[in-house]
């Protein structure tokens, strides 16, 4: 008689593994799970803006142009994001929808130009995050039901102008993290057939890093940006709990903490904006993240769960680099349009690829204008993100040794994302 403990070690675990694993990962325009849209202005150029100034949310982008900023300025924006995710079975050929799900990440940003040459700013925003709802009777259903994770981020900093035409900027990442993740449980192999328990596991962590700006001008029309963020190193606690579990089975999945050490990628970008006319600036940049150190996750619980204390999960994932090019033009004093085009690779190699984080190559396409109404600017961007498509065919999830999932529910087959994105900001000048 086989023993059910190892099949329900991997059950739980991997799970619990999943929701950390989304604190390195959020979706839209950066690899991985990195959200871009910290500002209408910056978005509607595809996020391409370490070179060239947008307003106080050029802190996110790079903090060494807050010196191009006079007087105090505040910023405030919201992003509404619309997500499309679909899954085609390999085995049944069925089609699953994800629910329909809409966020609306926020910022807050205010810059103050101290002196000539120093200038400070403090900025609140969302630099991570992820949310997916399938079905609860979808084919991965025991991989992962609903998951929702948000990372907040206090990032005060402070630029300086040494010579006429180079700015360097400092600053401190306060982060925040919070993540919760639903699924099933199949109790067949405890002898109960055609029975399904529930599992939740929440957790949460603060952590620190600092980031880095350097603003060069070149030449009167042409402008070099490089922004670095550090790895922030997170040991997440959390929660898991179970319901639905009968009788003498639920001894075996008692509510229990469990914890891993992990970090949020160190992030570089680089920009190089040029304005051939005075009406028009055009940026070309790049942007890497090193998804690389995270190879593998070791989780422990306070209390075993069908026998297991702790596992480990491999992720294997890989350094990504993405590239954009982005531009403005003004038509006039009160009006500018906006277009950019950003293209990213994934950090999920095929052999971790699960729909908890239904990562792909992505393209973004992006459309905006600024407003301006005397000291008040109010920008506006769309954007639709297209995920390249998808195929698992891995055995994340399947446990033939032990009885756990099989090729039937380990949800293999064809995933395909798209995201609709529409940014608003407001922003005042005092």
């Amino acid at each position: 008689m086989f023993s059910p403990f190892p099949l329900f070690r991997r059950r739980v675990a991997v799970p619990f593994a999943c929701a950390l694993a989304l604190v390195p990962a959020g979706q839209a325009l950066a690899s991985g799970y990195g959200l871009f849209t910290q500002g209408a202005s910056a978005f509607g150029q595809a996020a391409t803006v370490t070179a060239h100034t947008t307003g106080p949310s050029t802190l996110f982008y790079n903090p060494a142009l807050l010196t191009t900023l006079d007087g105090t300025r505040v910023e405030a924006g919201m992003t509404v994001l619309a997500f499309d995710r679909r899954f085609q079975s390999q085995g049944d050929g069925d089609i699953h929808e994800m629910r329909d799900e809409t966020k609306m990440p926020a910022s807050l940003y205010l810059s103050h130009r101290v002196t000539d040459d120093l200038a400070a700013g403090i900025g609140l925003f969302f630099p991570f995050g992820l949310a997916s709802d399938w079905p609860e009777q979808w084919e991965g259903r025991f991989l992962a039901t609903q998951t929702e994770m948000t990372t907040y981020t206090l990032n005060p900093a402070l630029a300086w102008r040494p010579v006429p035409r180079l700015s360097v900027a400092a600053g401190l990442d306060l982060a925040l993290f919070d993540a919760t993740l639903r699924r099933q449980i199949d109790l067949a192999p405890l002898g109960l057939a055609g029975i399904e328990g529930s599992q939740e596991f929440s957790g949460d962590d603060t952590g620190l890093g600092w980031n880095l700006g350097l603003a060069l001008q070149l030449t009167d029309r042409l402008d070099f940006g490089l922004s670095w963020r550090s790895e922030i190193d997170l040991s997440v606690d959390g929660r898991a709990r179970f319901s639905g579990v009968p009788g003498n089975a639920a001894a075996l999945f008692p509510a229990t903490g469990g914890r891993a050490d992990l970090s949020l990628p160190e992030q570089l970008s680089l920009g190089l904006a040029w304005q051939p006319i005075e009406e028009l600036v055009v940026e070309i940049g790049a942007h890497w993240e090193g998804w690389s150190a995270f190879e593998e996750l070791r989780i422990g619980l306070d209390q075993p769960v069908a026998g297991a204390g702790e596992d480990l999960v491999a992720r294997d994932w890989d350094d990504t680099w993405s590239y954009s090019i982005g531009g403005r033009y003004a038509l006039s004093d009160r009006v500018a349009l906006l277009a950019g085009y950003k293209y990213g690779n994934t950090p999920v190699p095929d052999s971790t690829f699960e729909p908890a984080i239904p990562d792909a190559d992505t393209h973004l396409w992006t459309v905006g204008a600024d407003l301006q109404f005397g000291a008040t600017t109010v920008s506006l961007s769309y954007g639709f993100q297209h995920y390249t498509d998808r195929i698992k065919a891995n055995a994340v999830g399947v446990d033939p040794l032990h009885g756990g999932l099989t090729e039937a529910n380990a949800a293999n087959g064809l995933y395909q994302s798209e995201i609709h994105l529409v940014a608003l900001s407001l922003g005042c000048q005092f």
